[in-house]
Order: structure tokens, then sequence, then C-alpha cells
């Protein structure tokens, strides 16, 4: 019993993200909890190695009319539209956070989108001015429109995904993330054409897009129709994508997509995650949800025999 006391007690759960020290692998995904400076230390103090803000632009956006998100089983399902005051307010909320979190020692990821190469660029520049320790592009959103067509054409071309790479290096100094979408055929391509442009850190995946219709009404559930599709049932998809891209680039992964327990987060390590993102699972277990899962890694990883998170590997 002591010599198990003493393995577990040993178990190192810090991983490394674009020279950025995580005291653990777990990350709150944006869209998730991350829309106020409280918000984002509640989630800091309650566990995650690292908070990432809720996606913003330069000049806001109010989002879709109610209803915008539904949840049924497995499944959470929305179409918020990526409703956000804009640039200047989010730095107030991640200006008033950041000296906590850094007392914390949690860093801080600050998401950024745009509707074209250059509004990612000048929101990149604008975000900048918090010191943020990493930048998240949201290229990926499923049901937004911009200048280009939907906001997800960003991360469905390569060249448009290396251009906003390309932009956003160029207006900062912060390490890079590009967080990309399912809803494509090849998504090691797109995140290939990302790293090339320089990103420093793939996130996926970004929701599946999909559609839920009330048979009785006769009518689309949610107010845009169609919607991004979170939750446990999309992990298998999350999962393969990780693999995918993993086995493609040789910057970090950042595995995101229905993980609600310590073993789903393993799942997404082994398929080549460096850290994992948290957001629906909030949902299902509650603000402690962080800590269960850092909780549960580490005891997986005491019956295993693993004594730190890069061990954790796929044998193939």
């Amino acid at each position: 019993m002591e010599k198990a006391r003493k393995v577990f007690e040993m178990t190192d759960l810090s991983v490394e993200l674009c020279g950025v020290k995580l005291k653990n692998p777990t990350v709150l995904a944006s869209g998730y909890l991350g829309v106020s400076a409280g918000s984002l230390l509640a989630c800091a103090k309650t566990g995650a190695g690292a908070v990432t803000s809720k996606s913003c632009n330069m000049q806001g956006r109010k989002g879709n009319e109610n209803p915008t998100v539904i949840t049924w089983g497995d499944v959470v399902m929305n179409a918020v539209g990526l409703s956000n005051p804009g640039v200047k307010e989010e730095i107030e909320e991640l200006e008033e956070a950041r000296s906590e979190l850094k007392k914390l020692g949690v860093p801080l990821v600050a998401s950024v989108f745009g509707g074209t190469v250059e509004e990612y660029g000048q929101a990149v520049k604008e975000i900048s001015k918090t010191k943020p320790d990493l930048i998240e592009l949201n290229i990926s959103c499923p049901h937004v429109e911009s200048s280009v067509g939907r906001i997800c054409t960003f991360s469905s071309d390569p060249q448009l995904a290396s251009a906003v790479v390309k932009e956003a290096k160029k207006n900062t100094n912060v390490p890079i993330i590009a967080k990309l979408s399912p809803n494509v055929t090849n998504i090691a391509e797109i995140a290939l054409a990302a790293e090339k442009a320089g990103a420093d850190a793939i996130a996926a995946i970004n929701t599946v897009s999909g559609m839920k219709i009330d048979v009785r009404a006769k009518r689309k559930v949610l107010s845009a129709g169609t919607g991004g599709v979170s939750g446990p049932a999309i992990k298998p998809i999350a999962v393969r994508c990780v693999h995918e891209i993993s086995k493609a680039v040789k910057v970090p992964v950042i595995g995101i997509g229905g993980v609600c327990t310590g073993e789903d987060a393993v799942e997404m390590l082994m398929a080549g995650a460096t850290a994992v993102g948290i957001g629906s699972a909030t949902l299902y277990r509650g603000a402690n949800v962080f800590s269960l899962i850092t909780s549960e890694i580490k005891k997986f990883m005491q019956e295993e025999g693993y004594a730190k998170i890069k061990e954790i590997k796929l044998e193939e």
C-alpha cells in the first residue's frame, strides 16, 4: 500500500505546450465558461491546466436568436453564433484575469476569429496587448457567416488556413494555435498547411455540423437551422482526427471533442495529443470536472505504471 501511494504521488501530470508549462493536460475549451474573468478564474481554481477565453472578433457579434443550445443524451448542439462584445471589451476581461491566473500558475489562451484574413490579423494584434500565453485562431466555427461564406471555410481550404496563420504570425510574437474543423475531407492536410504557415500548435476538433428537426412541429429546432454538435457522441470523430493530425505534423496537438472522463482524456493522449480540451463535460459533470478528470488520469497512470504524461502512447 505504501509503495502504491508513493508511485501515485510521484506521478507527473505536467505537460509543455509551445514552451508553456501546464500543471496538467486539461484545457478549458473556448466557448465554455470562458466568457468573463470570473469564469476563467473559476475554472483555473477548480483544476484546469490552462484556460481559453470565448472567441472574440474586432467589432463584436450579437449572435443568433434563441433557441441556440439544445442537449439530449450524449449530444450537445449549439448555434450561438459566436456572440461576443468585441476585442476591446474582451481585453478588459483578460487583463482582469491575467494577474490572478499567473499566481495560480494557469496559462491563458486568448481565442479570436474574423470575417477576413485581415480581420484575424487585427484581432490577434489587439488581443496580444493582454500578453496571453497562447493565442487560438478559431478558423472553424460551422455556423457563422463571413465574407468568404461560412467561417469554417478558413479551415476547409489549405490556402485560406495558411493565409490566416501567416497574417496572425505577422501581428504577434505569442505562439499561435490553429483550431480546425472536422467538417472536411482531409483534416491532416489542413493541419500541415497551418504548420507550414507557422502555427505553433493545432487544436482539433471544433464541433461537427448537424441539424435536429422537431417532427411534431415540422420545424428545425435551432433558430439558425444547423448547429455544431459536441458532447460524448463526437469523441470517436475527434480521436480519429487527432490521430491523423499527429501523424502529419510535428507541432503539439490539443485534442478536443467529447472528453468527459480521465480515460477519455487518456484516449486523446494515446491518439497523439499533448493536451486535452474540456468543453461540454462542464455540463455533464459540473464545475469540478477539471479536478475530477485530472484525478482519473492520475489514477489510470498509477494503475498502468506511467510516471509521466508523455509516456502515454498508442502501440501501433
